[in-house]
């Protein structure tokens, strides 16, 4: 941070005390202080769980009388609770206490359990630990793989007869058989820039891809990726804080431009552990693999995806005859996704296809006809049959049974989801299982045989409930989560008004906008307005979705928080209102974002002379994009991790959306907020982590460099070996909302303006 920036900050700390000690003598406002750094508004979530007995029961971890782990184990009818697994069956023969189960999975007969514990990171998600197997017959506890070392196993998973268990380690895929322990290794070339079994950084960013290998039905076989990541370039960031001398962190991270990993997918036999390569078509290096699964215990479905992304073939490769058949083909002239960005997905999911009619066909979410709709493919053809008709959006597909498809929609109000089921046979019209009378956003997890649900519900004024409910009556069996305590404390507190409502731009969009109100609100004072952007194709914020406790603390200090989401984002408003921002991020998302604003600065109420705004990583960079290219109306801007030059941002992502920079350079420098540091007039602060390895800290400091070599005054916050969600380390959050709080209320202050 540079002099001038820690002069603001002590400034900034005398100014806004307000915002840190306001609680001290009225409990009704809230401060920072309050917000992160006690659990005075902590909410109560559900704990992961497993569907049982094909969802007429349900497992999940809780915590005994004791305090001490257990499986609970719930029947989906009825909740009601017995005790699966004790703590006492969780403790090793040579060990004084249990284990930590951190995840579990079933054998498929669900005599047996794996249990995920010492987890270790792996990117952004906990996947390398160790595993032990639980006979729930027998009560014997076993530790899989237990001659390596500790937290070195990852996606460890059953075969079909609960005879062996597969991991990987270290690169390479093991097979352990359980009735002798001996441990078996299938690939010995792991290492070195070459993966078995799981995925480089960027196909586990932009892919989800994780667990990388496959059982086959007979649990003759297994299916695997292997990358050969030797040829990507390594990346370095700095760890200047732990140790007397800097040390560098090397990162396998493909830049766009750059090719990625070569790919291809193998069987290995377990008895003679022989491999066979499946010979696609196309360069592996050009071609990306997102997707491989069995169809039967003979045949796989193989997705392949072209290094434009614009091309999806699925292929069907049988494992005997050594044939293979392309099945089908998807093209568009902006990309194909494979998942689906959505606010009812949860994360990064599984790319499999759905196979339906025992195995004659695979349903396929496409946008080929103006909408996210659901087809059925034959598998033996190609043929589709669209069982969504009419001109709406499909948001996700949940689960298939024999009979219906279960999907998330809100086809008359985007900021919205709803749970919907159409009849496989497409004979019949979707119909909403959500009642009318419940309103938000609603995100389901479907039993396998689609008679129950865990529903979670929010609004943006209320808080997350979990509900197991039954289907398709939609009847509430048990409310699992209901925030009880929570609640309580929010009706002693003041809650600002929540309106939604929409602009039109002057080029005809009509966009969603969300609006926190200050509380007292006044239609007759005018009052600042701290806009609050992301606008790229993962993300959508103005949504009927609890708006959490940091802004209503800003309601109640006097500012009007405002979403709004621009085309290109996810929203359930045609193919063409999300695939308008093809080559163009940066471009038609800023001014959809600048024409909205300007058309709500309109209201008398809004002050447009006191305007911030504010973004995370593709909300940076909008903010950044947003601050450079309309000066006359954001004021100030505060940027977290943000991508201020799309040239050095990962290829999966940035080329699906932008396309190859060898073929249209220009719409990747015009895109790039660095292009228009020049034209900075407000206030700007920069925040990023230094170990922030999905948007690398080089592009803060190549920022830093133009607005320097543009004399340009700013100020920046660096967080050392924090990564992208700059959550590590002791009291980083409450440090990181504290001095953005800060900056707003010395930047854009809250005064008392005089009635109109």
């Amino acid at each position: 941070m540079n002099m001038r920036s820690v002069i603001v900050c002590l400034l900034v700390i005398g100014l806004s005390q307000v915002a840190f000690s306001q609680s001290e003598t009225d409990p009704s406002l809230l401060t920072i202080d309050r917000i992160y750094a006690s659990s005075e508004f902590r909410q109560e979530y559900l704990a992961p769980l497993q569907w049982m007995n094909n969802g007429n029961s349900y497992v999940r971890v809780e915590n005994n009388e004791n305090k001490l782990q257990e499986l609970a184990r719930y029947e989906s009818a009825t909740n009601e609770r017995s005790v699966l697994v004790p703590n006492d069956q969780l403790i090793p023969e040579d060990r004084k206490g249990s284990i930590r189960v951190e995840s579990f999975t079933f054998s498929k007969d669900e005599s047996k359990i794996l249990i995920f514990t010492n987890s270790s990171r792996v990117w952004r998600a906990n996947t390398k630990g160790d595993y032990w197997m639980l006979d729930l017959e027998t009560k014997k506890l076993t530790q899989i793989g237990a001659d390596f070392e500790p937290s070195s196993l990852m996606f460890a998973k059953f075969s079909s007869d609960n005879s062996k268990v597969a991991f990987v380690q270290k690169f390479n895929v093991y097979v352990q058989d359980l009735a002798s322990n001996e441990v078996a290794q299938l690939t010995n070339d792991g290492g070195d820039g070459i993966i078995n079994g799981t995925f480089d950084w960027a196909y586990e960013e932009e892919f989800g891809n994780r667990d990388g290998f496959s059982w086959s039905p007979d649990g003759a076989n297994i299916a695997f990726w292997r990358l050969d990541a030797s040829k990507i370039g390594t990346f370095y960031m700095i760890n200047n804080t732990d140790s007397v001398y800097s040390e560098p962190l090397p990162l396998q991270y493909p830049k766009v431009g750059q090719d990625p990993s070569k790919c291809e997918v193998g069987i290995v036999g377990i008895g003679d552990k022989q491999i066979t390569w499946i010979p696609l078509e196309g360069s592996k290096i050009q071609n990306y693999i997102p997707s491989m699964q069995w169809l039967n215990s003979g045949e796989l479905l193989i997705q392949q995806l072209n290094r434009h992304q614009n091309k999806l073939i699925v292929w069907k490769y049988n494992i005997t005859s050594k044939e293979l058949k392309k099945i089908y083909t998807e093209t568009e002239e902006t990309w194909v996704d494979i998942q689906y960005p959505d606010v009812s997905a949860n994360g990064w999911g599984d790319n499999t296809l759905k196979v339906v009619d025992n195995g004659k066909s695979f349903l396929r979410l496409t946008e080929n006809d103006g909408w996210r709709h659901l087809y059925k493919v034959n598998i033996t053809n190609g043929s589709k049959k669209l069982l969504t008709p009419g001109d709406y959006d499909v948001a996700s597909l949940i689960v298939t049974t024999s009979k219906y498809a279960y999907f998330h929609a809100s086809p008359d109000n985007s900021t919205q989801r709803y749970l919907y089921r159409v009849d496989i046979k497409g004979s019949g019209k979707a119909q909403r299982l959500t009642p009318a009378s419940i309103s938000g956003v609603n995100v389901y997890n479907c039993s396998p045989n689609g008679k129950y649900a865990i529903q979670r519900n929010s609004t943006a004024a209320t808080p997350t409930t979990h509900n197991l409910v039954s289907l398709p009556g939609h009847k509430v069996i048990a409310k699992l989560v209901e925030n009880k305590a929570f609640i309580e404390k929010l009706s002693k507190i003041k809650m600002p008004e929540i309106e939604f409502t929409k602009v039109t731009t002057e080029e005809g969009m009509e966009i969603d906008v969300r609006v926190i109100k200050p509380i007292n609100f006044d239609p007759n004072k005018k009052y600042p307005v701290f806009f609050h952007v992301y606008g790229e194709p993962w993300g959508q914020v103005a949504t009927d979705s609890w708006v959490g406790m940091w802004n209503i603390m800003l309601a109640q200090q006097g500012y009007l928080v405002v979403d709004m989401d621009n085309r290109g984002t996810p929203c359930l408003k045609g193919s063409a209102w999300r695939k308008s921002i093809y080559r163009k991020i940066g471009d038609i998302n800023a001014r959809d974002q600048a024409q909205a604003a300007k058309e709500f600065l309109k209201l008398d109420y809004a002050d447009e002379t006191r305007t911030a705004v504010w973004g995370w990583s593709g909300g940076g960079s909008m903010t950044l994009n947003l601050m450079f290219k309309y000066p006359e109306i954001y004021k100030t801007g505060i940027s977290v991790a943000a991508v201020s030059n799309q040239l050095i941002y990962d290829n999966i992502y940035q080329e699906r959306y932008m396309g190859l920079p060898q073929e249209n350079m220009d719409d990747f420098v015009n895109g790039s907020p660095i292009t228009y540091a020049k034209n900075l007039e407000g206030n700007l602060l920069i925040i990023h982590g230094t170990g922030d390895d999905n948007v690398h800290y080089q592009g803060m400091e190549m920022l830093i460099d133009e607005l320097v070599a543009q004399n340009k005054q700013f100020d920046i916050m660096i967080y050392p070996n924090r990564s992208h969600g700059i959550y590590e380390g002791r009291n980083t959050r409450r440090h990181l909302f504290g001095l953005i709080t800060n900056y707003l209320m010395e930047k854009v202050p809250v005064s008392s303006s005089p009635s109109k």
